[in-house]
């Protein structure tokens, strides 16, 4: 299956606690195992099979490594939603879209993901139930969307299939002006779906294929057999679990 990929890594300004709890200059140079979160994402890109991949980076040190790895740099935007819309223009259609700190990606991930798109879908997302998460890492605190079917947490890796995908970043990019001013996203999205949400009777399936009308789109989501997909390094408790996960891994080996 033919793809780009673009691998979020911009810095958010002011020093990362995260970069400062593991001793570097920025979140993506962060080693694990003796790689680079963003050396393991880009290797587990290419090996899923990406034509190209495009790294949205500012930080000077992120470049220069994105470089290094042989990719190619997308200037990174303020925010993720605009950085996505730059990598889109940049980089077409299908994309793939993952982050920097997605430090245990692996290759059939990706490909299982792209295999389970719908043909319908013009954007999907990659999401893993509560069950599957806490087999796979006992004890992990995720953030999770509770929906009438369950409970989910997000695996950053989405899938834009062809160019009416941009609608629905342009949709994104408005809720993310909005964060500080939550009536406004309610309103965009329509309050019977928050209602139905807060009284449990929104499957995620029905939420995406809303959300995805209100952007002109058609959105579908994938279940994650493996429940690590959902971990990603967003606090030190989580580069630590990462770091033990992959050590556990070469032990076996």
């Amino acid at each position: 299956m033919s793809f780009n990929a673009l691998v979020l890594a911009g810095s958010r300004g002011g020093p990362d606690p995260l970069a400062v709890y593991a001793g570097v200059a920025d979140k993506a140079l962060i080693e694990i195992a003796g790689e680079t979160m963003l050396a393991r994402v880009i290797a587990a890109l290419r090996a899923a099979g990406a034509d190209r991949i495009g790294v949205s980076a500012s930080s000077p040190a992120v470049i220069a490594a994105a470089r290094a790895l042989g990719v190619e740099v997308v200037p990174a935007a303020p925010g993720p939603s605009q950085s996505a819309a730059a990598g889109l223009a940049a980089l077409g259609t299908p994309l793939l879209l993952t982050t920097a700190d997605h430090a245990l990606l692996r290759p059939e991930w990706v490909r299982a993901f792209l295999e389970g798109v719908p043909e319908d879908a013009d954007v999907a997302v990659l999401l893993a139930r509560r069950e599957a998460i806490e087999a796979a890492a006992p004890g992990t605190r995720r953030t999770y969307l509770r929906f009438a079917d369950g409970d989910w947490s997000g695996c950053n890796l989405f899938h834009f299939a062809n160019p009416r995908a941009a609608a629905a970043i342009a949709l994104w990019q408005r809720v993310e002006a909005d964060r500080k001013r939550p009536w406004r996203i309610v309103r965009r999205l329509g309050p019977g779906l928050l209602l139905r949400y807060l009284t449990g009777r929104l499957t995620l399936a029905d939420a995406m294929a809303h959300l995805g009308a209100r952007a002109g789109v058609t959105a579908r989501v994938v279940s994650a057999k493996d429940g690590h997909a959902a971990i990603d390094v967003d606090k030190p408790a989580d580069l630590d679990l990462v770091r033990q996960l992959v050590r556990n891994r070469i032990q076996l080996r």
